[in-house]
């Protein structure tokens, strides 16, 4: 992890912050990552309410990370000039349509809720997985 503070308080500049995490891609390792974005924002002085929506964001785009990814998921936190930008990145293909006998209430709501929190969301897929980006506007 790091954290880069800016230039301090008496700066006119906004501060700037940033953390990396890299997990195995295992549904049993979302929960460290969702822990680990809601402690961090904390300790960024992010209001309650935008954290609650940045770690249900980080919660389902990990979540995707570790059903879809291979070998392992990062989380990547950046907080700069108002805005949190939220990236996790898989080593993963691409993902495949929801089967049409899985139970609609199982499957598909994680990226409708990314969309409907976040001000902006880019998937894009890289040679060695997937990368997804989630930005918010934070007033920390």
């Amino acid at each position: 992890m790091t954290d880069s503070p800016g230039l301090g308080p008496l700066s006119d500049r906004p501060r700037h912050h940033q953390a990396l995490l890299t997990l195995p891609a295992q549904e049993a390792h979302v929960s460290a990552a969702r822990h680990f974005a809601a402690d961090l924002l904390e300790t960024w002085s992010v209001p309650a309410s935008e954290r609650d929506s940045a770690v249900l964001i980080v919660d389902e785009l990990a979540a995707n990370a570790a059903q879809y990814g291979r070998e392992h998921m990062t989380l990547s936190l950046v907080l700069d000039h108002g805005t949190l930008h939220i990236v996790v990145t898989d080593s993963g293909t691409t993902v495949e349509r929801r089967r049409r006998d899985a139970a609609p209430d199982e499957h598909g709501r994680g990226t409708g809720i990314v969309q409907y929190l976040a001000q902006s969301t880019e998937i894009h897929q890289t040679r060695g997985g997937r990368e997804v980006r989630a930005c918010l506007r934070c007033s920390a």
